[in-house]
């Protein structure tokens, strides 16, 4: 296991020794059993709630799916990636070139948005669960990989086709 990267001789980074410790699996399983949550919600009772909501909150439901469901994919690539560091299936080096691919910045709408009253009240705790975790994954990121670690990213051609290849990465399938 590595030891964290020290700045100057007082000063150590809490969550790069979070994440390169075994301190990150709790995290791990957060982020990662919130996914398979989100997952079923959405295959089941979600689908069925939706089925019942107003056009507007449809509308509303089916963008804010999406984004959810975006902003959990890359909060699980990047865990992905910090499991494989951490494992020394990777070097950090290769972490942080891989990590440059995963954007932690997915929004959400208002709550007082036009038909958000109307979304089912699971619904909005996994929303709400979600941002959470990423605003948590994002502070802990800025810390070990600097405030500039995330870049605005240009328009992509093909972003599932980034995001299974960085699955594929962080799993050795690449």
């Amino acid at each position: 296991m590595s030891e964290p990267v020290r700045h100057d001789a007082t000063t150590i980074k809490l969550a790069e020794r979070r994440i390169f410790s075994a301190s990150f699996k709790p995290l791990y399983n957060e982020g990662m059993g919130l996914v398979e949550q989100t997952a079923e919600y959405l295959d089941g009772e979600g689908r069925a709630a939706a089925k019942t909501l107003s056009r507007l909150a449809a509308t509303l439901y089916a963008a804010e799916s999406m984004r959810l469901t975006t902003r959990l994919m890359q909060i699980a690539s990047w865990l992905l990636l910090q499991r494989a560091a951490n494992s020394g299936e990777m070097t950090r080096d290769q972490v942080a070139a891989e990590k440059a691919k995963v954007r932690l910045d997915t929004a959400s709408a208002q709550n007082d948005v036009a038909g958000w009253d109307e979304l089912p009240q699971a619904f909005k705790a996994l929303v709400d669960r979600s941002l959470s975790l990423q605003g948590l994954v994002r502070r802990m990121d800025d810390e070990i990989y600097g405030n500039g670690a995330m870049p605005a990213q240009p328009s992509r051609a093909n972003p599932v086709s980034d995001q299974i290849s960085l699955l594929n990465t962080a799993f050795g399938r690449g």
